[in-house]
């Protein structure tokens, strides 16, 4: 079953790479040789942003050269200046970060970090969870990228910090919203207009009021698309029509400063999409997306070293085919999420101490008789997050009671140290899990009820070098997972797999040019048959330049990512690909700037799932109003 309507495990095909620890050997002697470059002067060093503050790698905000973890961050700026239509496009050029879609916009995509399976990243949208617990992944595929103000990704193991599927990482994206401090009212707007009949518009606004804050966004995208298929995809879905895909995303926010210390906020996003996919000759499906997030909650401090938070929040998945063909029946997937929250961060000397207790509750609705269609989790975590000095350590631990399988144990500790002004090292070791999906376990004719968690512990060493306004960061990781979950006739428990990598990567800045880097290797493999796991190349390069110049700014990035096998067993090959994205963007007002980008200049023709199409060469054209 391959089809993005009937959201089955099936659906989603695993992914794959290889990698020899030996091929860290010239990474190192890179990393070393970088310490030769001159020194940056005094006055490039002073203009050097602070370091900016993560929240999502200890669950409180952390400043990001004090991390343990290896985490990456990207602002509104750097999602303008790239070409990327969707949110996976958007990650795969990130260093760590593998993707594989059925097709363009709004078709199923799947994100791998570190070499992790789909159902091993967990997505947060504002600290809210959103996934399907059916298909047991996160759903990438209806995210409205124009909502989207940053983004953190933490690569390693992160159950210990949030629960069940945190084996390879965690993408948490931050909605656009009003901050304290804000101008009284603050508008935007944009429209774009591109290849394959791209049309959209977007309007906004935030600001503050007194004891208020406040945010809304709204956004149309009319996407006519290409052919999702082509004749190689399983069970004779191919046909050749256009597959297009529409949304309409509302997003909005309000606060409020009930007194000094104490703070109400609110939040929701809504977007809703039409999607069409092939079902065969002839025969197209149409079916509608909807996603929904929203949260409310209270923050304030209890006494000067204690702050606390009670917060309450619901997340929908809901997918349903409209005029379904075949393949699409039955057409009803809805998952709803009720989660509740208290965590409690207190100031110590050693640290700051991070307590909480978490209840989530998940409920299935679908055409499909599922055997079981809810479950909750109980959890409560503790965690310490400290640095005096050149050092820096993270500590944490969690519970989680399953009411399908019981309980559960976490934990985590890391530690890095500043050797010189240039030099920090960081070593760290986790353990993670993962519960099976509702379709893993019940899904007629293909689910195991008799499936049990996997279970991962993951090492992870690295090595930094900063000078001025460059950066070089190498990281090695070797993850073990036990009870592995893999697909043949139905889904089973095998004793091993596990995924060994490093990453290099480096970030510059030399006057006007920016430069961005990043080398993967990767090795993940079912231990028993000796085959590498589906989707997952052995090798990904990823090279980004900007270069501004008064109102002006031209960038262009491109990635180039190795051969694949698309099956578990070894037998489909994927093509590796080279794609090369330019854009560059005029401010020819104080309130005004247009952009011009082309996404696959080359044209290049590749699969990231066999069968499935992506992107040709694309152009478009962005007007955007933003007074200052």
């Amino acid at each position: 079953m391959s089809t993005p309507t009937v959201r089955c495990a099936s659906s989603r095909p695993l992914p794959r790479a290889p990698f020899v620890p030996s091929a860290l050997g010239a990474p190192l002697a890179v990393l070393a040789g970088l310490a030769a470059l001159p020194a940056v002067s005094s006055a490039q060093q002073a203009a050097t942003a602070l370091p900016e503050m993560v929240v999502t790698a200890t669950r409180v905000a952390t400043r990001a050269d004090q991390l343990v973890s290896d985490t990456v961050v990207i602002d509104r700026a750097q999602i303008e200046q790239q070409a990327s239509r969707t949110l996976p496009e958007i990650l795969a050029r990130m260093a760590g970060v593998q993707i594989s879609a059925n097709g363009g916009a709004g078709k199923a995509s799947s994100v791998f970090i570190r070499g992790a399976e789909a159902r091993h990243t967990i997505f947060l949208i504002d600290g809210v969870r959103y996934e399907s617990a059916t298909l047991g992944t996160p759903v990438w595929d209806n995210i409205p990228v124009e909502m989207i103000d940053r983004i953190e990704v933490v690569k390693g193991p992160a159950s210990a910090l949030y629960g069940s599927d945190g084996v390879g990482g965690v993408v948490q994206i931050f909605t656009r919203k009003a901050a304290s401090g804000d101008a009284v009212f603050m508008p935007r707007a944009s429209t774009t207009i591109g290849s394959e009949g791209y049309k959209q518009i977007t309007g906004g606004f935030s600001g503050a009021a007194g004891a208020a804050t406040y945010s809304l966004d709204v956004a149309r995208t009319l996407n006519e698309g290409f052919s999702a298929t082509n004749p190689n995809v399983p069970f004779g879905q191919y046909n050749a029509d256009r597959d297009p895909f529409n949304q309409t995303a509302v997003n909005a926010s309000f606060g409020y400063q009930l007194t000094n210390d104490w703070k109400f906020d609110a939040g929701m996003l809504y977007a809703d999409g039409v999607n069409h996919y092939d079902d065969g000759p002839d025969r197209d499906t149409r079916g509608t997306l909807r996603t929904q997030t929203g949260f409310v909650g209270v923050r304030g401090l209890v006494t000067s070293d204690w702050t606390t938070q009670l917060r309450y929040s619901r997340s929908e998945d809901y997918t349903r085919a409209i005029v379904a063909d075949f393949y699409s029946l039955p057409g009803l997937f809805e998952t709803v999420q009720n989660q509740y929250l208290w965590q409690n961060d207190v100031v110590t000397p050693i640290g700051t101490a991070v307590v909480g207790f978490e209840r989530r509750e998940q409920d299935v609705k679908s055409d499909t008789q599922y055997t079981v269609t809810d479950r909750t989790i109980d959890s409560g975590f503790v965690g310490l997050n400290g640095n005096h000095g050149p050092h820096s350590w993270q500590l944490d631990a969690r519970h989680d009671s399953n009411s399908q399988f019981g309980d559960s144990n976490t934990w985590f500790a890391g530690y890095a140290y500043r050797i010189t002004q240039n030099w920090r090292v960081n070593i760290s070791q986790g353990t993670s899990f993962a519960a099976p999906s509702f379709n893993q376990l019940y899904y007629p004719g293909f689910g195991n009820p008799a499936l049990q968690p996997e279970e991962g512990k993951n090492t992870d060493i690295g090595i930094a070098w900063t000078e001025g306004a460059h950066t070089v960061k190498l990281a090695a990781y070797d993850n073990k997972i036990t009870g592995f979950i893999t697909n043949t006739t139905l889904p089973q428990n095998v004793p091993r797999a596990r995924i060994e990598g490093g990453t290099l990567s480096y970030d510059g800045q030399f006057g006007a040019i920016g430069v961005h880097a990043s080398y993967d290797s990767l090795d993940p493999r079912n231990e028993i048959t000796g085959r590498q796991l589906a989707r997952r190349a052995k090798n990904q390069a990823a090279l980004a330049i900007d270069y501004t110049t008064g109102p002006w700014k031209f960038g262009g990035s491109a990635l180039n990512v190795g051969s694949r096998y698309d099956d578990s067993a070894n037998t489909r090959t994927l093509d590796s690909y080279t794609t090369v994205d330019l854009y560059v963007d005029y401010r020819f007002a104080k309130d005004w700037s247009v952009q011009a980008r082309v996404t696959n200049l080359t044209d290049e023709s590749y699969e990231t799932a066999y069968g499935y199409n992506q992107q040709g060469r694309a152009g478009y054209l962005t007007l955007r109003w933003q007074p200052r």
